[in-house]
């Protein structure tokens, strides 16, 4: 829902700092870059490079290049903090000490964590809400939805590359889309289906319009955040309003309503940008552990909110 807005933000203002920070506009960094490939990066040194370098890290991607940058870094910031310095950032990033083969461990453990609990809520939910519930399929649909969106998030704080970053974007856009979607069924959908037949079509060809322009035409940082503040916003506004109005004959609407809220108050962790704790741990880092009950609760409402309406849906039909 909201959150995923709150991470493209961060993200396009990452991309923006990425084709220079501070750290990487240094000379002795990029002199340290520099020598390092020439000596490591080509011939004998190239092979037995690859030949000494662990199996995960290869099959993670990562490069004689890569891990010049890598250690050329660290060394600008042990000068940065010698002579007195704040802790610069590099292509747009704090600088994370690497665990295995995890650029950000911290962010990528607790992406993996978002999705064990969207995966327990689904299995939970399924469980218990009969598929016979009007917003079953919608349901399970957004869980799926948001599952993927939570693999490619743990895989782009893995390894950050074009590829991960953009499938991040697109996964986490796709499911804001599917939180208006949910909340058109939920709101209007059930009364009037024709609607939401026009209106999936309609999100649909808005994704796919937004996807093909940033892959086919140019990945433009700017537009991809408007374009996702604004249905975020569209999004927040929408489930609230729906809140508000229902919270007093729908006494589960209060933990909608609540999720809502708490994405708003949470996403202020992500002005709190200072250099990783440990080199691992860092605001947005705090952020995704901090949404992980977050989705436990808005899965919860789902599953409430799908009982009740299997229950009026079936006092109706008794009636009829």
């Amino acid at each position: 829902m909201a959150g995923q807005v709150v991470r493209l933000v961060l993200l396009a203002g990452a991309a923006v700092l990425a084709s220079g920070s501070q750290g990487d506009r240094e000379p002795v960094y990029r002199e340290c870059v520099l020598r390092c490939e020439e000596r490591n990066c080509s011939g004998g040194a190239l092979k037995h490079f690859r030949s000494s370098q662990p199996i995960y890290m290869s099959l993670t991607g990562w490069t004689c290049p890569d891990d010049c940058k890598y250690e050329c870094m660290w060394l600008t910031v042990g000068l940065y903090l010698q002579e007195g310095h704040k802790v610069p950032q590099f292509h747009g990033k704090w600088p994370f000490s690497r665990f295995l083969f995890f650029q950000e461990p911290a962010s990528a453990m607790a992406s993996f964590l978002n999705g064990m609990a969207s995966l327990m809520m689904l299995c939970r939910y399924r469980t218990s809400v009969p598929a016979s519930s009007p917003m079953y399929h919608t349901c399970v649909a957004f869980a799926w939805v948001s599952l993927n969106a939570w693999f490619w998030s743990t895989v782009f704080h893995t390894r950050d590359t074009d590829l991960t970053e953009k499938m991040d974007y697109f996964c986490a856009s796709t499911v804001i889309l599917h939180s208006i979607y949910l909340c058109c069924v939920r709101t209007v959908g059930l009364q009037h289906p024709a609607m939401v037949g026009a209106f999936r079509t309609l999100l649909l060809l808005l994704l796919t319009a937004h996807i093909s322009y940033l892959s086919l035409i140019h990945f433009d940082y700017g537009y991809n955040l408007v374009a996702n503040v604004a249905i975020g916003l569209v999004n927040m506004l929408w489930w609230l309003a729906w809140c508000l109005w229902n919270c007093r004959q729908l006494p589960h609407v209060h933990k909608c309503m609540v999720v809502v809220l708490l994405l708003q108050a949470l996403a202020l962790l992500e002005l709190l940008d200072f250099p990783p704790l440990f080199w691992v741990l860092d605001a947005h880092a705090i952020w995704h552990i901090s949404t992980i009950p977050v989705h436990v609760l808005f899965f919860s409402f789902l599953e409430d909110d799908s009982l009740y309406l299997l229950k009026e849906s079936e006092a109706k039909f008794k009636l009829d």
